[in-house]
């Protein structure tokens, strides 16, 4: 029987990661779960083997239901009917057999009937539906925001809300508008409160919500009349069993098209505030989005491995000139890259997350106790690394993602151009993930920071000094150069000191830093397990090719070289 999971032995490589063993003993607070839960595990290999368990469950729905709906999924897609979504036949099955197995509220706590999971094996879920179908990922996915509700709203909310999740009821985030789109602080869908019930009213629209007929929803509006900044808005849960929102249409979309993005009529909706009045975007959104983006790494990585997958069994399949075009070396170097980008990947896909869970864990801590000055460390440590590591997967994953896809259909020739193939509809699906949830430019904007202040040349330094088998040290040596090259080049740019010209050159030099810490990444995995070692290879030659490209860019420049530029801009039209 196929299961995604087996197939995909890296998944269970990143699994059981050293650093697991630190998560999962600080998210069970030493177990205590197990006298009251009779599913919490006894100890950290009880734990262990939960987490396997129930990634070879989805493994198999993903292989056995959710990727043979993917080509019926991407003709159908969902319908309006009524002012209302309904998915297509093959979405649904996905989701009964989802809801069925227990999957929909796997990192809720125990107490509102979820599995209580670590991030790092959720992802890893995401990673594989990503794989089998990327529209799904968006409609299942979407438990960012139950996290957003069980970090922030109430005791009486968390009660009323997350069973209904962890019993199979799909989210919604509400955040874009017609004229707030990246920009969250314009949103001006209006919130009233009104005192005769308690209950806030919401009247506006929403543009571009994923998923936007979800049972539960987060949406952010404008609370505080005659604001007009982000201090103005609020986050509220509505509920789609008061009414009061309809979908004015579902987008007609290039890909991911089993997943409804919606434009939504919101008349005196009913809902609740969530947390602290003139928190939304400040505070709660900003949690929400960096969720939300590991979200789109992990399916970037899925994607990616469809691509891989795709390309690698027509290249074995297809024959040319009397032999399989695998065998031509302008195939086998394509496909050696694509799969160290997706290893490069994946191995930083599941640190960001190890980071996450973390610090995540760590704040829930401190909210149950007062933390000892090295816990507090700690916490800061990681929050630190995790809100560095986030941006630069997001952007860099994504755009690995989309270079995959478009090399899948590559060796696929003239056949990948025809919906015959998977690799088409991969290709369609792909192009999203360098656009929502901010795209690779708005990361390279929250990236830099971690550039000027030295957030990742820290990081560098300390991969430098991990443990790595002898025959790896050549390569080693090789990203330590790299490494002194960034930091002279940051140097150079910094040294100008002038804002507008690093950010000029601040998608070059978050390349610079991602590359490089992805191949750190990859050299650790090469030194536990042997199969990543080609990858690491094939990866630190495209990384140093990628930092002398950067580097010699930014050296044969100055700030004057931005008025080449920016003779293009609306001034001079």
């Amino acid at each position: 029987m196929a299961n995604q999971y087996n197939e995909t032995p890296e998944l269970r490589f990143h699994l059981n990661h050293p650093m697991m063993k630190h998560i999962v003993e600080l998210k069970e607070r030493n177990f205590a779960d197990k006298d009251q839960f009779d599913y919490a595990p006894q100890n950290f290999e009880d734990a262990m083997d939960s987490y396997d368990k129930v990634l070879e469950m989805a493994g198999e729905i993903c292989s056995e239901i959710i990727a043979p709906n993917a080509e019926d999924v991407d003709k159908d897609g969902p319908k309006v009917v009524d002012g209302h979504v309904v998915y297509a036949p093959g979405t649904q099955q996905n989701l009964d057999a989802l809801i069925s197995a227990g999957l929909m509220g796997i990192t809720l706590p125990r107490k509102y009937d979820g599995l209580s999971f670590p991030i790092v094996p959720y992802v890893m879920c995401a990673d594989m539906v990503s794989a089998c179908d990327a529209g799904f990922t968006n409609i299942w996915g979407l438990q960012d925001c139950a996290e957003t509700i069980n970090e922030f709203a109430s005791q009486d909310q968390k009660a009323r809300f997350l069973p209904r999740i962890c019993a199979g009821e799909t989210m919604a985030m509400d955040l874009t508008e017609p004229d707030a789109g990246s920009d969250l602080q314009a949103v001006m869908l209006k919130a009233t409160f009104n005192e005769a019930d308690g209950y806030w009213y919401l009247n506006g629209v929403k543009r571009f919500i994923t998923n936007g007929d979800g049972d539960i929803a987060l949406v952010l509006a404008r609370s505080e009349e005659g604001t007009k900044d982000a201090r103005g808005l609020s986050m509220f849960i509505y509920d789609k069993r008061d009414g009061g929102v309809t979908v004015r249409r579902i987008e007609n979309k290039m890909g991911i098209k089993g997943s409804p993005t919606c434009e939504l009529v919101f008349k005196n909706a009913k809902a609740e505030l969530c947390g602290s009045q003139r928190m939304g975007l400040i505070k709660y959104v900003m949690s929400l989005m960096n969720g939300a983006r590991l979200g789109i790494v992990a399916q970037s990585v899925g994607i990616s491995q469809a691509a891989y997958n795709q390309a690698l069994a027509y290249a074995k399949d297809r024959s040319q000139f009397g032999k399989a075009i695998i065998e031509f070396s302008a195939v086998y170097q394509m496909l050696g890259l694509m799969k160290a980008k997706l290893d490069a990947s994946r191995t930083m896909l599941y640190e960001t997350a190890r980071f996450v869970d973390l610090y995540k864990t760590w704040s829930q801590i401190s909210e149950e106790r007062k933390l000892e000055p090295a816990e507090r460390e700690e916490m800061k440590k990681y929050q630190k690394f995790a809100d560095a590591c986030t941006p630069v997967a997001k952007g860099l994953t994504s755009e690995f993602c989309n270079q995959n896809a478009y090399d899948c259909i590559q060796i696929h020739g003239g056949s990948g151009f025809m919906k015959d193939y998977a690799c088409e509809r991969i290709y369609r699906d792909a192009r999203i993930t360098s656009i929502y949830e901010g795209t690779t430019q708005l990361q390279v904007v929250a990236a830099i920071r971690h550039v000027t202040t030295g957030t990742y040349l820290t990081m560098m330094r300390k991969y430098e000094e991990k443990e790595i088998a002898p025959e790896l040290e050549d390569l080693r040596e090789t990203l330590k150069g790299l490494t002194d090259t960034y930091e002279s080049t940051v140097s150079d740019v910094l040294s100008y000191k002038n804002n507008e010209y690093v950010d000029f050159q601040a998608r070059r030099l978050v390349e610079m830093a991602g590359n490089i810490l992805m191949s750190h990444l990859l050299l650790i995995d090469a030194t536990r397990d042997k199969r990543f070692r080609d990858s690491a290879e094939i990866f630190i030659q495209f990384t140093e090719g990628e930092i002398f490209k950067h580097a010699g860019i930014i050296a044969s420049g100055k700030p004057e070289e931005m008025a080449r530029y920016s003779k293009f801009t609306l001034s001079e039209a």
